[in-house]
């Protein structure tokens, strides 16, 4: 016979959304048993390897830095950027509830956790056009979002008064249990024995996260009017299968929303000690950096610059005839300009080594450049573009890069500094000079100059491929977190947050996402679970 385990309230999945959906309702008095696939070193989810960006909007840092900003600016940007339609009921509905609440929901309360964020906001998809954030929201946890989930997880651990929360590891909920429409409870399977176990709960919340940590899942729901790339890196949870959303669909009359709207990267490339298979890091492109195609030639007619507009990159990059392409720079840029996104890259921000990072900022972050260089074949130096032609042909086992073409490719863009710094006219240069007009990005861009400028090798080449992350869409949820049916009644004792729930709604950012945004979504979703929860009572 199975073991049954009864609570007030069953979490499946120890992400962010679950653990904070936890805390909540422990610290209400409530009994939770939290269910989560992974390994216990590994609670938290992907919030525990996140970089730790949140767009948050009107805040006491902002005012500090005179960055005029407004629930109503926001929600402009956020409307016209995520293309939302104005008819889709919920996901407008949650946009609204952000905007409005990210500063007492996130950032106040974040703050009376014990939390800080970094003294300087950063300016992130801006827009090709300026259709993006128009103003600087995208705050930094001090620490990263390690920091932030490890800050919850003790909380969680202190609101466990009375041996109240039951905490199951590497336990993979298969079904819900309900009667009469009504959700009871669920079953799961101890991966380690293949136990089966029981749970009985009036309140079942949905915290598995998204769909895109299966690529079989997320080709069957790529959009047919976007190109998709044969060969993709995964950079989502392995264990964001997707299977409890069908699961909710096809038996409790839930609906799946959105579900080919995704947050990818453009410019990843295989984790050198990979956690999972295909395991990708995402780079946060440097905006110096000539992107180019398989053949060495310069992406246009309109260059692909970070910074303004991921959605966009993605699908320029998906284009491509080959599934990947290739970051031309040189070390002057790279000490500069190249990170990684995540806690696990970004280790002074992460270990709050402040006198430390302020020297990385200042004179080049040599540590992770050199660390590349050494651990990722996917990295290529070289002291000549002809030799670095070499070595790409090498790694891709083709002859597809002319050193000629390569070096042609070069030229032509140092051609734009013949006249001086000031006779210059590329999209890319401007882009960067208007990049650079906002005091922390300036900090952290080059000066536009010469890719083959005296002294500044020796060249890099990164060999990158797109990287799958978080899902926009998800089942559709009221504000209260509640999933809805088919009619847009609440199916009773079922609530779902965070990714799963497409960060609000089934689908709150559209298809395009502000950046920062899921972090805060993870953290507003989940409060109001457990606040409906407690108010059903």
């Amino acid at each position: 016979m199975a073991k049954t385990i009864s609570s007030d309230v069953l979490v499946a999945g120890g992400g962010l959304a679950g653990i904070i959906t936890t805390l909540e309702a422990l610290r209400a008095g409530k009994t939770v048993t939290l269910v989560d696939r992974d390994t216990p070193e590994r609670l938290g989810g992907l919030a525990l390897w996140a970089f730790g960006g949140m767009a948050l909007i009107d805040t006491p840092l902002q005012r500090r830095l005179k960055i005029p900003d407004s629930p109503e600016t926001a929600l402009t940007d956020w409307l016209r950027f995520g293309e939302l339609d104005p008819d889709d009921e919920w996901p407008m509905k949650w946009a609204r509830y952000y905007v409005e609440n990210s500063r007492t929901e996130v950032y106040d309360w974040l703050l009376s956790e014990g939390l800080k964020f970094m003294p300087a906001v950063n300016w992130v998809e801006r827009g090709r056009l300026a259709d993006g954030n128009t103003v600087p929201r995208y705050h930094i946890v001090w620490g990263t979002s390690r920091e932030l989930t490890r800050k919850m997880i003790e909380a969680m651990h202190q609101a466990n008064s009375g041996g109240r929360l039951t905490l199951l590891h590497q336990h993979r909920i298969t079904s819900l249990d309900h009667e009469s429409g009504k959700v009871s409870g669920a079953v799961a399977i101890n991966e380690q024995t293949g136990e089966e176990v029981r749970f009985t709960a009036p309140a079942v919340v949905l915290a598995m996260g998204g769909i895109n940590g299966s690529h079989k899942e997320c080709r069957a729901n790529w959009p047919s009017e976007r190109p998709q790339p044969t060969s993709m890196l995964n950079g989502a949870h392995p264990f964001a299968d997707g299977k409890l959303h069908h699961w909710s669909e096809d038996n409790l009359g839930a609906k799946i929303t959105h579900a080919g709207e995704m947050w990818n990267y453009a410019a990843g490339f295989p984790h050198p000690y990979p956690h999972f298979k295909n395991h990708g890091l995402s780079t946060i492109p440097c905006k110096s950096a000539l992107w180019l195609n398989h053949r060495g030639e310069r992406i246009g007619p309109e260059p692909l610059v970070t910074g303004f507009d991921t959605h966009w990159l993605c699908q320029q990059v998906a284009a491509q005839e080959k599934p990947w392409t290739w970051h031309l720079l040189n070390r002057r840029i790279a000490l500069k300009e190249f990170a990684i996104s995540g806690a696990e890259h970004n280790a002074r921000i992460r270990d709050k080594q402040f006198p430390l990072f302020l020297k990385e900022l200042l004179f080049g972050n040599k540590k992770l450049v050199r660390q590349m260089e050494h651990e990722s074949p996917h990295f290529l130096v070289a002291d000549t573009l002809e030799e670095l032609a070499d070595k790409m042909n090498r790694l891709t086992c083709s002859v597809d890069i002319d050193p000629a073409t390569l070096k042609a490719t070069a030229d032509a863009f140092d051609a734009n500094f013949h006249k001086g710094n000031q006779l210059n006219n590329d999209p890319q240069i401007r882009l960067i000079q208007h990049a650079r007009q906002w005091g922390p990005d300036r900090l952290r861009t080059c000066k536009p100059a010469p890719l083959q400028k005296s002294g500044a090798g020796p060249f890099i080449a990164i060999h990158m491929q797109l990287t799958t992350r978080k899902s926009l869409g998800g089942l559709r949820t009221d504000l209260q977190s509640r999933v809805l049916d088919g009619a847009d009644q609440p199916i009773p004792g079922l609530y779902c947050v965070g990714e799963a729930a497409g960060f609000g709604g089934g689908g709150a950012n559209g298809k395009r996402s502000l950046e920062g945004t899921f972090l805060p979504g993870c953290i507003m979703t989940a409060r109001a679970a457990a606040r409906s929860i407690l108010a059903a009572d």
